[in-house]
């Protein structure tokens, strides 16, 4: 069977929900019997988003090979209940990156070097390259918006595979606004037929819109779009806001999207099942109960910074019934303030991952007053290496004690760089990335809730538990529950005669999935509810 692509584009603004769209319609596809590879091209120059800063580009999701990549993939991987890697994230910057390297080389045997062909092939090899054997379908976002200047060379290059593949091997999907105006009391189609006439300015004929759009369109509007856009009325398909983006699927599958797709490319798929789903969706919106959780950071002010924490929340919450009431606690204010003003009335607090100094003091307090307090804690890689700070210097006695990152100077560095223990070809500059293996100690909670000796987990950091205070901190009760193979790095810390507190130098919001959310975050809500129903 030839190889079949699907494009997703969007219009008027960013911020549409393209990468949840993509993600659903891969999922239904999926569910309908065919292998599908999830492609997202990002437009900036960058050559990945490792660098940038969370309040612009949001939180970085690490694929299991130590890529860092748009969180898009995030969404990919938690729909489609797969492993991605680096080939499934290309930006601008690489494929220019890659173009360079080339001509320096001579591989375009001194001619001269264009957007077209040189660099809109270099955009088709990239999709091209996925569509291995085993795959059916290569699902292709391409970020930004159309009108955008960097993303004129992706939209040719796309353009072009129609014409390469055939009508019926390409389907073009463009994901766009129809805003209601509550002034006028109505809902306007302007913006969108705009956005189409761009786009086919452009060369590319949409065959199928999705509208993002509050509230119902009526025959009339979907009617309007549908002749501006040279579409029959049921490829006009409304993408209403709903409650949980684990919806989005069955709204879609209800909409016959994904038959009007594969009849299309030509594919006869079976129905797919997607009983799971709803039942997920219905633990989501119908709980039994309730807890709050203090999710104590810097970023707290983008939603976004934080994706993939709060989408295994929201996993861990239906796994126990209950919905987690999130409170988005920033770490400065706890400096200025203190944390009993800010974490009063918490069930749990979670300190996440993040680099600098900036608000670190105030999560350490935020530490301290979950263990003092007794209330159920749960760090994550930089929330991991504050709790061992705060523990050496509140339990301990370490007075100063500090991480390196934070104070070169600090009489304790019970954080600091092991750069002799690390494996240099799988660094990102100094930055231990992706999978890598820890082991579990039996009699631990670690190895309770895992309920196996080895694990895989993914990391992002530079900073490591200097070994030389790990016996002094055991000493003094700290429990290291797991450790890299060769015992000299420390992957879990956690606390005894505390009802939850539990610690992890790694990143688990990055494998928890709706169909299997990840232990610890189960655990965490659990633990919470407790509390929340002890205090009750």
């Amino acid at each position: 069977m030839r190889k079949k692509f699907i494009f997703v584009t969007g219009g008027v603004v960013s911020a549409l929900g393209k990468g949840v769209a993509t993600a659903s319609i891969g999922l239904l596809l999926q569910k309908s019997g065919f292998k599908v590879a999830p492609l997202k091209f990002d437009p900036y120059l960058n050559v990945d988003p490792g660098t940038m800063n969370p309040f612009q580009h949001g939180e970085v999701f690490v694929t299991e090979d130590g890529a860092e990549t748009d969180l898009d993939l995030g969404h990919y991987e938690r729909f489609l209940n797969i492993d991605l890697k680096r080939e499934n994230n290309v930006t601008a910057g690489q494929i220019y990156h890659r173009i360079i390297e080339k001509e320096r080389r001579g591989d375009y045997l001194g001619g001269t070097v264009q957007v077209v062909p040189h660099l809109t092939d270099e955009i088709k090899g990239a999709i091209k390259r996925l569509a291995v054997d085993d795959v059916d379908v290569v699902l292709t976002e391409i970020g930004g918006t159309v009108g955008d200047i960097e993303s004129l060379p992706f939209l040719e290059a796309i353009r072009q595979m129609r014409l390469e593949e055939g009508m019926g091997n390409t389907f073009f999907i463009h994901v766009t606004l129809v805003p209601y105006i509550k002034t006028a009391g109505e809902l306007k189609t302007k913006p969108t037929q705009h956005s189409v006439q761009k786009l086919r300015e452009i060369g590319i004929q949409p065959d199928l819109l999705l509208c993002r759009t509050d509230r119902r369109l009526e025959k009339e509007q979907r009617s309007k779009i549908a002749l501006f856009a040279n579409l029959p009325i049921e490829r006009v398909i409304e993408a209403i806001d709903v409650e949980t983006v684990y919806e989005i699927p069955l709204l879609f599958h209800e909409n016959r999207m994904d038959g009007i797709i594969l009849d299309h490319l030509g594919l006869k798929g079976k129905k797919p099942d997607l009983t799971w789903l709803k039942e997920i969706v219905d633990r989501i919106k119908n709980p039994q109960d309730e807890v709050t959780v203090a999710l104590v950071g810097k970023y707290v002010h983008l939603r976004d910074s934080y994706k993939s924490v709060l989408e295994a929340l929201t996993h861990a919450g239906a796994a126990n019934r209950v919905k987690v009431n999130l409170k988005l606690v920033d770490s400065e204010e706890i400096e200025k303030r203190g944390p009993e003003e800010l974490l009063r009335g918490s069930d749990g607090i979670l300190v996440p991952g993040g680099f600098g100094h900036r608000g670190i003091e105030g999560k350490i307090k935020a530490i301290g007053y979950a263990r003092e307090n007794k209330i159920p804690y749960l760090g994550l890689c930089l929330g991991m290496q504050l709790a061992t700070v705060e523990f050496a210097r509140n339990v301990a006695g370490l007075k100063g004690a500090n991480s390196t990152e934070f104070d070169p100077n600090t009489p304790y560095p019970v954080i600091t760089i092991l750069p002799e223990k690390r494996d240099l070809k799988r660094m990102g500059g100094t930055l231990r990335l992706g999978a890598y293996k820890a082991v579990l100690k039996n009699g631990t909670l670690a190895f309770s809730l895992y309920k196996q000796k080895e694990i895989m987990e993914r990391h992002r950091h530079r900073y490591e538990f200097n070994p030389k205070f790990r016996g002094i901190l055991e000493d003094k009760g700290l429990v290291v529950s797991g450790e890299s193979p060769d015992g000299v790095l420390v992957e879990i810390i956690e606390l005894r005669n505390h009802p939850f507190f539990i610690a992890v130098q790694f990143h688990p919001e990055f494998k928890s999935r709706p169909m299997s959310p990840h232990p610890l975050f189960v655990e965490f809500i659990k633990r919470s509810k407790e509390k929340a129903e002890w205090i009750a």
